[in-house]
């Protein structure tokens, strides 16, 4: 009889086994090493890196992890020769973030090198006969690859550090010239590492075209060198320096102008901590609007200097100070000063016409005149100094004549 005709099923193939290792005893051999390899390499830092047997417990900890996560990482690479790993990832993520602050990268180099050492002074205990060679190669090439995931990681942090850094010290910048800054201003400036210096002034102007971070770090590279510390930032199109460690203004904005463009760089008075940097920031902000009225004016120039056209444009803060500083001081020095600078003034700057005025010898004008220099500290027969005191006179009559005064 015929036999009935069977169902035929697609035919299972059974799957291809995966080749072996060319080097699987070699391989093998690693993979028994590994914890012991990682033991050796602390045990050469404890012994040779003075630094690490200084840090916490909990960092010693962490660093023998990153050991014993490099040791795997090089087994699983000798593995899979021909596949990419992310050497990075699988070394430095069992560490946290945090280790790249605590740990230099001269000592993660310190520290790899010494693992690295430990790996190929056993290299003749590890490898099967015959794979010496093969073995020292494939690590030459891991060191390679490890060395630059070490550069990648710290470069990466660096970069987040340095975005960072950049945001906290805009908000201090910000908060100076818009008065608002407080111990919140004070903490930043301090993580930047701002250490409260005695002598603080704000420098004002113009922005270059271009990177504002090649301006940033230019500013800097100036402040390092004339070991001064500066906070600092561009704002819209004007270039901002907080600088501290000088009592002198002007030779801090001589010492930082090669990174300002052209134009008007202001620098305000000298105060004592950041806190009080807003009435720099002020000053110097007031001085570099009215600048403009000032042609000859020097570059750069002090924002004192620039009192009398502060005062013109509606600065009240350079009003009081000429009234506070000139002429309240002239009138309870007595008020034949003031008469006699006001005649002075009046006559053109004549001695002799100022003595016919006064009925007096013109030795008595050229005494007074020295006094309200002394006084003052603005000499009456420099032309520029004249004006100020000019203003200052017209704004002290102005004050007293103001029955709300």
């Amino acid at each position: 009889m015929p036999q009935p005709e069977r169902e035929h099923s697609p035919a299972v193939h059974p799957a291809h086994p995966a080749p072996p290792h060319p080097h699987s005893a070699t391989l093998r051999r690693l993979e028994k090493s590994s914890g012991r390899l990682a033991a050796n390499a602390i045990a050469r830092m404890d012994e040779t890196l003075s630094w690490y047997r200084a840090m916490p417990p909990e960092n010693r900890s962490w660093i023998g992890l990153v050991a014993q996560a490099g040791i795997a990482a090089f087994t699983e690479w000798f593995r899979h020769p021909e596949t990419p790993q992310a050497i990075s990832t699988d070394v430095f993520g069992t560490a946290p973030r945090e280790l790249t602050r605590a740990i230099t990268l001269r000592q993660t180099v310190e520290m790899v090198r010494t693992t690295i050492e430990v790996m190929e002074t056993a290299i003749d205990e590890v490898a099967a006969p015959g794979d010496e060679s093969i073995l020292r190669e494939a690590l030459l090439v891991y060191a390679r690859e490890i060395a630059f995931a070490t550069a990648q990681v710290y470069a990466q942090a660096a970069e987040a550090r340095g975005a960072w850094d950049a945001r906290l010290e805009s908000l201090v910048v910000n908060a100076v010239l818009s008065g608002e800054a407080d111990e919140g201003a004070l903490s930043r400036a301090a993580a930047l590492g701002w250490n409260s210096p005695e002598h603080v002034c704000v420098v004002l102007g113009t922005a270059p075209e271009g990177d504002s971070e090649l301006t940033v770090e230019a500013i800097r590279r100036a402040a390092r060198h004339h070991k001064l510390q500066v906070l600092t930032g561009v704002l819209g199109d004007r270039l901002v320096v907080i600088a501290g460690g000088s009592d002198n203004p002007m030779q801090v904005a001589k010492s930082l102008i090669g990174p300002f463009a052209a134009g008007a760089v202001v620098a305000g008075p000298v105060v004592p901590d950041l806190l009080n940097a807003t009435k720099s920031a002020q000053a110097a902000a007031a001085g570099l609007k009215a600048c403009t009225a000032w042609q000859d004016a020097p570059r750069p120039v002090l924002a004192d200097d620039l009192l009398p056209e502060r005062a013109i444009a509606s600065d009240p803060a350079a009003r009081e100070q000429l009234v506070e500083e000139i002429y309240r001081p002239l009138e309870e020095a007595g008020s034949a000063l003031l008469e006699t600078l006001s005649v002075y003034l009046e006559q053109a700057s004549s001695l002799e016409g100022a003595a016919r005025m006064l009925f007096v010898h013109p030795n008595t004008v050229r005494y007074r005149l020295r006094r309200v220099t002394d006084v003052t500290g603005w000499s009456p027969s420099d032309v520029r100094s004249a004006f100020t005191l000019r203003i200052a006179l017209i704004l002290g009559r102005l004050a007293d004549g103001d029955p709300q005064s």
